[in-house]
């Protein structure tokens, strides 16, 4: 996957592990189970609403509090193809690419796109478009090795691909 496109549901900071994928959930490894929980204490809608391809996008410390894999994998098992946001925890981070999900930074873009905007952004060079708005944002484009791990959908495939 070189790009993604979808529309925006859109967060504010401090967005943490215990919003994205509530305590209670942590009893499963079932990733449909687990994204049919994603989100559910900070936007009931969310899992009804979402399509597969859609984007979030957040301000700063998206991923913040525990280390649990289990937030990243129930995003992207949701159906979200990429999170955008101001900055990322940095544990969130890892497991984010660990697990296949792509982020990207860009803190313009996490401040002035919208929520339902239709955006699409490209791996390779980390451009975002807001396709509703027409601007154009420069987030990190993914460097060429965790690109691999992307494409791979995670760290264990790409290890095995080798």
């Amino acid at each position: 996957m070189k790009e993604a496109r979808g529309t925006v549901f859109k967060f504010g900071d401090n967005v943490d592990t215990d919003v994205i994928i509530p305590a209670r959930y942590l009893n499963t490894t079932d990733h449909a189970e687990l994204a049919a929980h994603c989100m559910e204490d900070i936007d009931k809608s969310f899992i009804k609403n979402v399509k597969k391809g859609d984007i979030i996008v957040a301000n700063k410390n998206f991923g913040c509090g525990s280390s649990r894999e289990h937030a990243p994998i129930a995003i992207k098992a949701a159906g979200v193809s990429c999170v955008i946001a101001e900055t990322f925890a940095r544990i969130f981070y890892r497991n984010s690419i660990n697990i296949g999900l792509p982020i990207v930074e860009c803190e313009e873009a996490a401040k002035e796109i919208n929520a339902g905007d239709i955006v699409k952004i490209d791996f390779d060079t980390g451009v975002i478009v807001d396709e509703t708005t027409g601007k154009y944002y420069q987030g990190q484009a993914f460097p060429p090795f965790m690109q691999k791990i992307i494409d791979c959908e995670g760290l264990v495939n790409y290890i095995n691909a080798k």
